[in-house]
């Protein structure tokens, strides 16, 4: 598997298709919540695989004090085989060179707290709603 920074048009239309096909497609996202508007100021990764794009993922760097992790999704015929760890890995190594920010922060959904975790991630704060799908904030310091 292969994670890269995006820096082209056709490579992020692969990341908003896998998006959709994951938020949408499979977990019922309304187009307008996915499509927030704010991937013109994002850095994409786009994970590909023996039989091409895998997942994706953006990074957002609009807050202040930390970067957050955001969108990243993996096709349900690669999950379990390391890619989404991969990507997160990339995106870790990424804001840690890039040297910006010390924190990263992301929303992760309920279900997948136990595999941020074992990345270096610690949730904070209570459950909220993102999306109608339970979420809790994490935080990890480089």
């Amino acid at each position: 598997m292969n994670v890269r920074v995006v820096d082209d048009a056709a490579g992020l239309a692969q990341c908003l298709l896998l998006r959709a096909e994951v938020f949408i497609g499979e977990q019922n996202v309304p187009e307008t919540e996915e499509r927030d508007g704010l991937d013109d100021q994002c850095a994409h990764f786009l994970a590909t695989g023996d039989t091409g794009p895998i997942g994706a993922a953006r990074l957002n760097y609009l807050h202040e004090g930390y970067a957050k992790i955001q969108r990243v999704c993996v096709i349900r015929s690669a999950r379990g085989t390391g890619a989404g760890a991969g990507i997160m890995r990339a995106m870790i190594a990424y804001v840690r060179a890039d040297g910006r920010r010390k924190v990263i922060r992301l929303g992760a959904q309920t279900h997948a707290l136990a595999f941020y975790e074992k990345l270096g991630f610690t949730a904070f704060g209570d459950e909220y709603l993102d999306a109608g799908i339970p979420h809790f904030d994490m935080e990890m310091t480089l």
